[in-house]
């Protein structure tokens, strides 16, 4: 059998394929474990999910929010990392196979994240653009910069309105915070950068299927960022649903039709399954449903944390846990202490989730934030949010780069560079194309 050069070992061997917060944080939590953990991912680097947003919008560089894996357990000695790409688990034999060769175990654990959830609509999916990876988010900063520099060139306003027109789908805090970047955008950069552009034909747009904004948040949060969105000019559209889009004419629930370029799609998420896990147990939404103690329901030691994981042991949360960050990282660390304690002859406990609350930027000194039964809004929750995401990044020199380009941007109202990387990257399809094969881990 091929083996990826992994050292042999006479300890029990943890697999982990994904190097995402869930994965990182196990991987951790096995540090002193008597174990050798294998990591596995398509890239070499842990990203910082939550700031995507603003390598799309060019108010930071990819690598702020990127951190090598390697770096991050390079005093850890029984970790060893590979970067490959998953293809199946031969779950009878307790072997993981890959690109770079097959991988026995001992321990599997599945922490492959999510990806965008289009609910089916094959040409939505087609045509619109989702934020998922690092490379998403650097093609969109492309393709937004070349909309501005194509639109210079044109002189009907016919012609200019659907390059200027965005639209984000999704009222949750992915399309809120890309919202209230694009209209920082349209304040402060565009009259700068290209004094030429009409700007009173830029509209941006959020679009929400449900009632309100944030519906993860207290009415009264969801009410004080609707405000905040239509003071700064983006045009909220609730209780709206996106019916169609051929990649020119967005058609909506209520009849309206908007003509745009640019639709970006934050409305959903859904699980990446590895093939060869019990069929039984996997959603319709790619999560993979797990016993308290994240244990893949049907298998005996092949366990899933993070987005992937459908567990349902908590009155509040009778869907299963929400896809954010926070339940990932407590569900790696839970699961690590679980496997040394498992190995020491100890019981495991059930996974618990502590709700740390929820917080979301709409833009220069306005943010929402709940937590500990606290709930802020404006100047101090944004500060908030700043602090906690910079607590939160991975590595000191990320976490200066950051800080120092929020404090330069504060006070100069100006953003990143603005260049466009890649030539032809504005190229939509070429875009809607590739950003599907950026799924981490899966071929």
């Amino acid at each position: 059998m091929i083996q990826p050069n992994i050292p042999d070992t006479d300890r029990p061997r943890v697999v982990i394929v994904g190097g995402g917060f869930a994965g990182i944080n196990i991987a951790k939590s096995l540090k002193n474990a008597p174990v050798q953990v294998v990591l596995l991912d398509r890239n070499n680097y842990h990203l910082f999910q939550p700031l995507l947003y603003q390598v799309a919008t060019a108010g930071l560089e990819p690598d702020s929010i990127a951190f090598p894996l390697r770096g991050i357990f390079k005093r850890q000695k029984n970790f060893h990392f590979r970067m490959g790409e998953v293809k199946s688990v031969n779950a009878a034999d307790n072997v993981l196979v890959t690109n770079i060769g097959d991988i026995r175990y001992n321990y599997l654990v599945i922490a492959t994240g999510s990806n965008t959830n289009f609910f089916g609509n094959k040409l939505i999916e087609e045509n619109a653009i989702g934020m998922k990876s690092l490379i998403e988010a650097v093609q969109i900063r492309n393709y937004v910069l070349k909309q501005f520099e194509e639109s210079l060139l044109l002189s009907s306003e016919k012609e200019i309105r659907p390059k200027l027109n965005f639209v984000m789908v999704g009222g949750g805090p992915t399309g809120v915070e890309l919202a209230g970047a694009f209209a920082e955008l349209r304040k402060y950069i565009l009259p700068k950068d290209y004094p030429e552009l009409p700007l009173h034909l830029m509209n941006i747009y959020l679009i929400e299927a449900g009632p309100r904004v944030l519906a993860g948040m207290t009415e009264a949060s969801s009410k004080k960022t609707f405000a905040s969105l239509e003071h700064i000019g983006v045009k909220v559209m609730t209780n709206v649903a996106v019916k169609d889009y051929d990649g020119h004419n967005l058609l909506l629930s209520n009849g309206e039709t908007i003509e745009t370029q640019s639709l970006l799609w934050s409305a959903g998420v859904k699980g990446m399954p590895i093939a060869g896990l019990p069929e039984a147990e996997v959603l319709p939404n790619g999560r993979v449903n797990v016993d308290e103690f994240n244990l893949v329901k049907g298998s005996k030691n092949i366990y899933a944390i993070g987005d992937i994981a459908m567990m349902v042991n908590d009155d509040r949360f009778p869907k299963g846990y929400p896809m954010v960050a926070q339940v990932a990282m407590q569900q790696g660390k839970q699961l690590g202490k679980n496997i040394t304690a498992s190995l020491r002859g100890r019981a495991m406990k059930p996974f618990r989730y502590a709700d740390l609350g929820s917080m979301a930027t709409i833009g220069r000194n306005r943010a929402v934030a709940e937590f500990a039964g606290i709930r802020l809004s404006g100047y101090l929750a944004w500060v908030a949010w700043m602090v906690v995401h910079l607590l939160n990044l991975l590595g000191f020199r990320n976490k200066l780069v950051v800080f120092i380009n929020w404090f330069y941007r504060y006070f100069t109202y100006d953003r990143g560079t603005r260049i466009i990387i890649k030539r032809g990257a504005a190229n939509i399809v070429k875009l809607r194309q590739s950003v599907y094969q950026t799924d981490p881990l899966l071929p």
